[in-house]
């Protein structure tokens, strides 16, 4: 008798590493490291690595919603007008919050299905741009931009060097114990930058 076994397929998101972002002189805003690590099928890229802010997170809410009637989805952590970005209480609060709708979001088959949540997680594309894609407005496809983000974003060092010398068939997510990088805390944290406050709608 052959067993054959079957990887179950599994998502890990975590929500982590709130910065404090200057929008101008006057307003400044948090964002939030998107961290996944995916063996499903349903993701093009099995590991990246984004930065978001709330305001981006009630607009995916939005229109995951617009396109699921039919489904509940989770709520997002209450915006409340006393938040306060210098109270790590506050601001921690609301990460475990966002991450938690993430993992209930990311349960959901229908949810995955949609492209708006690929290009939310896996790219830096602000809300417009998004939506441009999705409809088919952008000379980029939903994949071309993830493809796109994932190889401009250098906190992936392994997956460039192999694409540079052309192998193919190499599994650019499995880890590699390449002598040639240095040891830093990549591994660690994506040190992903935060997206420019032009991109803010």
């Amino acid at each position: 008798l052959v067993f054959i076994m079957h990887l179950q397929e599994f998502v890990t998101v975590l929500v982590r590493d709130p910065r404090t972002q200057k929008e101008d002189s006057w307003h400044s805003y948090i964002d939030y490291e998107i961290f996944i690590h995916t063996n499903s099928m349903c993701f093009t890229r099995k590991t990246s690595c984004v930065r978001r802010r709330f305001r981006e997170f009630v607009w995916l809410r939005q229109r995951l919603q617009s396109n699921a009637v039919l489904i509940q989805l989770p709520e997002l952590p209450s915006k409340t007008p006393f938040f306060n970005m210098n109270n790590p209480h506050h601001v921690d609060h609301r990460r475990q919050g966002l991450q938690e709708f993430l993992e209930k979001i990311l349960q959901d088959a229908l949810l995955l299905s949609d492209s708006r949540l690929h290009l939310f997680l896996q790219t830096q594309l602000s809300p417009e741009d998004m939506e441009a894609c999705v409809s088919g407005q952008t000379k980029y496809s939903v994949a071309d931009a993830i493809h796109k983000f994932a190889s401009s974003n250098r906190r992936f060092p392994i997956e460039d060097e192999e694409r540079k010398k052309g192998k193919n068939d190499v599994d650019s997510d499995s880890e590699s114990s390449s002598s040639r990088l240095k040891p830093s805390d990549d591994s660690i944290s994506c040190g992903c930058k935060a997206s420019p406050a032009s991109e803010e709608s």
